[in-house]
């Protein structure tokens, strides 16, 4: 196990480099777009390009072609590995170019399914923006391919440091725009183009990688090739989860959108910090794992080695997300002050993004855990299971969300996506333990409680201190509480003998 804390080590600098970019990406549109009609409009126009990239990119291509390539690899048969690479590649251009000219024919008909409460400037400026990104689409399904290949061969800081490049493109776009141009929706557009050409270098930094290891680039459209019908049909079912997921989020900018003016983007500005935790230590853990079990399963391990690799997740991804969670349930409206207020962004805009990233909290132990669970099912080419439970999961937080919203505004939009991630992440381990036996078992369990009273008492620490920083600007403040807090984490948590706060202080 010390191996995969290693390779998830790499994998989760990548996602903190990547997502500490994002931060000053927000932080540079929160200060030049601010968070009314322009901010709503590049959100939404981000939204459906995003679902094509989630159904054709990382997460269905992890589930569906690495399991299958592992088990190529792992049979020491390296050129039907690089052939079956090779059909993958080919298959996508087809697709995302096709998709990619569809979605620019149709920006007006897709501007009024993703934001329907839209008036006429925030449309007309939406169509303009969903024509501009929806290429993007193409490129981004292409990298996902490039971190199946390079993962599977356990390089993992390359594929997942790669996005920031994206990150860099927008900030640049941005700022050099904001030299010449003034009006929000200006702005919004270079936005728009940097991000387009971001997508460029995060594919191209990844190709000559990727050629090493396959021998060289050859896409091709040969359906016969061996595995690519066993990744077609995997492919099938979790393209179809991840749209349900995709619909989740598709709902949440639907239901933002009738909220009012600014709705939209407080959303996407609470899911950024949100999304961080859940990044670096649920995707980080996930992607290391979903290799390695699909090579148990490929050599035909005893199922008590499943359960022990996904155990081990479950406890590392807890040790840092329960954590995060109190953190953000408390502290949330401090956090988004330092990182956002600035500019056309308000203390109003800040109380808003604080309740909304409260609510948010509450599903940041269960979304970080769902992509570990899922791979359990996927190595075991499973796929159909957690397509069935993310579906029941999505119709719980759309009811949940529709019903919160009316006496909460846009943080009853979050908090119903909480319950439905709470769902979600109690039947996939119900369905799991089925399948291999008890996963969350008492050790685990009792590291998941040395965690809440940890976090417990950096919670009462933080509080104490929280008076103290009154009179300091938001980002000194949060940073003394952070410290506060987080010495209190390990410390209590190193004292129960929680074993990844041991391994934490050893590194």
């Amino acid at each position: 196990m010390s191996g995969e804390g290693r390779r998830a080590t790499r994998v989760a600098a990548g996602i903190l480099v990547t997502r500490l970019l994002g931060f000053v990406r927000e932080r540079a549109m929160a200060h030049y777009v601010g968070n009314a009609v322009a901010a709503d409009a590049f959100r939404a126009a981000l939204r459906i390009p995003n679902l094509i990239r989630n159904l054709l990119g990382e997460g269905t291509l992890s589930a569906s072609f690495i399991p299958i390539y592992a088990g190529l690899e792992e049979r020491n048969d390296p050129a039907a590995a690089r052939a079956l690479a090779g059909a993958v590649a080919g298959l996508l251009l087809l697709a995302t170019g096709v998709l990619a000219v569809a979605g620019i024919a149709l920006a007006p008909a897709i501007t009024r399914v993703v934001a329907p409460g839209f008036g006429p400037e925030a449309r007309a400026l939406t169509t303009m923006l969903v024509r501009i990104l929806f290429p993007m689409t193409g490129l981004l399904a292409l990298a996902g391919w490039a971190l199946g290949v390079l993962t599977t061969h356990r390089r993992f800081f390359l594929p997942y440091v790669a996005p920031a490049l994206w990150n860099v493109a927008s900030i640049a776009a941005l700022v050099i725009a904001a030299v010449w141009l003034v009006t929000p929706a200006d702005l919004a557009t270079a936005l728009a183009w940097g991000a387009v050409a971001g997508s460029i270098l995060q594919l191209a930094v990844q190709l000559p990688a990727c050629a090493r290891l396959l021998g060289g680039l050859r896409p091709t459209l040969r359906l016969r090739t061996a595995g690519v019908a066993d990744v077609l049909r995997a492919w099938t079912p979790v393209v179809i989860g991840a749209g349900v997921m995709q619909i989740s989020g598709l709902i949440d900018t639907q239901l933002g959108s009738l909220t009012g003016p600014g709705a939209v983007a407080t959303l996407g500005y609470a899911q950024l910090l949100q999304l961080l935790p859940v990044s670096l230590f649920g995707v980080s853990v996930a992607a290391v794992a979903l290799p390695e079990l699909s090579r148990d399963v490929a050599a035909g391990s005893d199922p008590e080695v499943l359960r022990a690799r996904v155990g081990a997740g479950l406890a590392r991804i807890g040790f840092f997300l329960v954590p995060m969670a109190v953190l953000y349930a408390e502290f949330g409206q401090l956090l988004a002050g330092a990182l956002f207020q600035t500019g056309r962004f308000t203390t109003d805009d800040t109380a808003l993004v604080g309740a909304v990233l409260a609510a948010y909290a509450v599903a940041i132990w269960p979304q970080a855990s769902v992509r570990l669970l899922a791979s359990g099912f996927y190595a075991r080419k499973e796929t159909g299971a957690p397509v069935k439970i993310a579906a029941v999961s999505i119709v719980v937080s759309t009811v949940s969300a529709i019903v919160l919203m009316q006496p909460l505004g846009v943080a009853g939009i979050a908090a119903g996506s909480a319950i439905g991630a709470l769902v979600n992440v109690s039947l996939l381990t119900l369905g799991l333990e089925r399948r291999l036996g008890r996963v969350l078992d008492r050790q685990t369990a009792w590291s998941f409680g040395k965690a809440g009273l940890g976090a417990g008492a950096g919670w009462m620490a933080g509080r104490f201190v929280l008076p103290s920083t009154a009179t300091l600007h938001p980002a000194v403040a949060l940073a003394v509480v952070l410290i506060i807090f987080g010495v209190v984490y390990v410390g209590v948590t190193w004292a129960l003998g929680h074993s990844e706060a041991k391994r934490f202080l050893r590194r």
